[in-house]
């Protein structure tokens, strides 16, 4: 959740530091802080976003070629600069960033509080530097052994850097679910860290991945990487595929805007070379690999959380459709709770955008140890759920800044259409026209996307401008674009702090309904395939209530749109292809209102890109 950056070598690393911050602010805003060595170690840090670590650092001593920096998302202790990191050893000589949580810090505060020791945060991470320290000098170690040692000691996920004043030059990175990066400079000598690549590809392409209980120790310009077991691994340096263009603005006010305007190249990339039109065959290895297993399957169970959850609700419609095999559909953070029966027989699909969700991490493992298959579905190379998982697909979307998330969603329903299909093929239940069929809507949908992105953006700014000041809005769709109601719904709470709710149409009558009125909004994914005759109905519902429609229609249709106060028209394409299509005008919607009620559209409240803790 919270982003971790780090720099050894012979420049200055504040500017680094702070580029490295705000490259990694989507991770967490609540507050920033920097240590850097010079003789002194030097901490500052403040509440709020970088720009004011920034303000804070003014005309102060900022020298220093061995540093840390840390932008917050709040677990424990509330936001402000005492909570915020780096956070101080007992004697203030050592320095400690973190990502995660020890769930076991009561207890050793409580241990280290009857040997004397003070705590002036509310942090769990505050009680782990404080445990290094006790340990280095009671046992008499040397500063990499203290953290090997401590780290056997505590329960949770971490990404952590630490600096120490009477080791110059040296950083120490540990890292257990919770990403944790380390680039190469140039000759090998300096060395960056960070949670994820972004500040790291504008100095160097040479890449190290940390797995979990692993410890990287850089000393005199050296690198050594350890488990906390003690045993020696030799790293593996792999070249980032990132450039820099991709995690810049490129013109756009927000990153936001950006990746949604992004997503006909998106979509394109994530299923270009995957399948042929021409004599209708897949080329996804992941798939072959499997195919015995794929054929005995019993049933697919779907685990992610947020956005990711609702494109596997997507899948299951997909999937069921096309390949004729039960899915279930599980909220990560549920899953790995309530005892599930899983069998050697079932395939678990985990997806998550960033590869390092915690909830979704764990459920994996559980899986993993009941003999399940896993397989996952993630945009970032390198990333935990790549490692972890039998075999998988990535999105190709490209690095998604904005915490809300956009183009990812649309790659991963991508994905699992070809997955969906491809399981069909593999199980010999679908037959080579229909392939052939939805082949050809394949080929043409990042255009019909460019479409709707081109056709509709006026239309939206003019229903954002007549709905933004409301409290309160509904969505409704139904069959696999259901989904798609709940993930506007998603979208709009998200950034613009208007409460939402979607639902299937068909339930409004159960309980929704009684909401309608004269000012409710009630945004409807309507399309000419699919329940037409059912959504009209639904319709109709909410206009004998006084609600007002917002409908997403097929381009032309006259039904939908003359009962509906505002609508938005995409391209007709194959029925399980419209949630694609009809994404687009809520993602921009929910935008345009953000924007003009004043919100921070890239950086919501409360909210990080990378949940890295459950």
């Amino acid at each position: 959740m919270c982003g971790i950056v780090a720099y050894a070598g012979p420049n200055q690393a504040f500017d680094f530091l702070i580029k490295g911050l705000q490259r990694l602010e989507y991770r967490g805003y609540d507050s920033a802080g920097i240590a850097l060595l010079n003789g002194d170690l030097n901490i500052y840090k403040q509440k709020g976003k970088v720009q004011d670590l920034l303000d804070e650092t003014s005309g102060k001593n900022i020298e220093g070629t061995t540093g840390i920096g840390h932008t917050r998302w709040a677990t424990h202790g509330e936001p402000n600069k005492v909570n915020a990191h780096p956070h101080l050893s007992q004697s203030g000589d050592i320095a400690v960033i973190h990502n995660g949580i020890i769930e076991n810090y009561a207890t050793i505060k409580e241990a280290l509080v009857k040997r004397g020791h003070t705590f002036l945060s509310d942090t769990d991470t505050e009680v782990l530097i404080h445990l290094i320290e006790d340990i280095k000098q009671h046992e008499d170690v040397d500063l990499f052994e203290a953290v090997r040692l401590a780290l056997n000691e505590v329960i949770g996920a971490y990404a952590i850097v630490i600096i120490s004043k009477d080791d110059p030059g040296t950083i120490i990175g540990a890292r257990k679910g919770s990403p944790l990066v380390i680039g190469i400079g140039k000759d090998k000598k300096e060395y960056f860290m960070a949670s994820d690549a972004t500040p790291i590809v504008e100095y160097t392409r040479d890449v190290i991945y940390l797995d979990d209980n692993e410890i990287a120790h850089i000393k005199d310009s050296e690198l050594t990487i350890k488990t906390i077991d003690n045993v020696e691994k030799t790293p593996y340096i792999q070249k980032l595929e990132v450039t820099l263009e991709a995690i810049e603005k490129g013109g756009y006010d927000h990153f936001m805007l950006k990746e949604i305007y992004e997503q006909p190249k998106s979509i394109y990339d994530s299923m270009r070379g995957r399948f042929n039109q021409t004599d209708l065959t897949f080329a996804m290895r992941s798939l072959r690999e499997y195919e015995s297993k794929i054929k005995n399957l019993n049933r697919i169970i779907i685990v992610g959380c947020g956005t990711s959850w609702h494109a596997g609700l997507v899948g299951e419609y997909l999937i069921e459709e096309f390949a004729r095999l039960p899915v279930e559909v599980e909220y990560a953070s549920e899953f790995r709770y309530r005892d599930p029966v899983i069998t050697e027989d079932d395939l678990v699909i985990a997806i998550s955008q960033s590869g390092e969700t915690a909830d979704t991490l764990a459920a994996l493992e559980m899986a993993k140890e009941k003999g399940a298959t896993i397989y996952g579905i993630c945009n970032v190379v390198g990333s935990s759920i790549p490692r972890m998982t039998d075999a998988g697909a990535y999105t190709h979307a490209g690095p998604e800044i904005g915490v809300a998330s956009t183009k990812a969603f649309t790659a991963q329903v991508t994905v699992l259409t070809l997955i969906a299909l491809g399981i069909a093929d593999i199980r010999g239940k679908i037959s080579k026209d229909r392939l052939r069929e939805i082949f050809a809507e394949l080929e043409v949908l990042p255009t019909k996307v460019q479409e709707v992105l081109d056709t509709c953006s006026e239309k939206v700014i003019e229903i954002a401008k007549r709905y933004k000041d409301v409290d309160h809005c509904l969505y409704l769709g139904r069959g696999i674009n259901f989904p798609v109601a709940l993930e506007g719904a998603l979208k709009l709470k998200e950034i613009s702090y208007i409460h939402a709710e979607g639902y299937p149409a068909a339930e409004m009558k159960h309980g929704p309904i009684a909401l309608i009125d004269e000012n409710m909004p009630v945004v409807v994914v309507a399309p000419k395939r699919g329940y037409y005759e059912k959504v009209l109905s639904n319709i109709q519902e909410v206009k004998a209530r006084k609600g007002n429609i917002i409908s997403i229609v097929t381009h032309g249709d006259e039904k939908v749109a003359g009962l509906s106060d505002y609508f938005v028209e995409i391209p007709d394409t194959e029925d399980c292809l419209v949630p694609i299509l009809a994404t687009i005008p809520m993602q921009l919607l929910s935008y345009h209102m953000a924007v003009m009620r004043g919100c921070n559209v890239d950086q919501p409240r409360n909210l990080a890109k990378s949940v890295t803790v459950e």
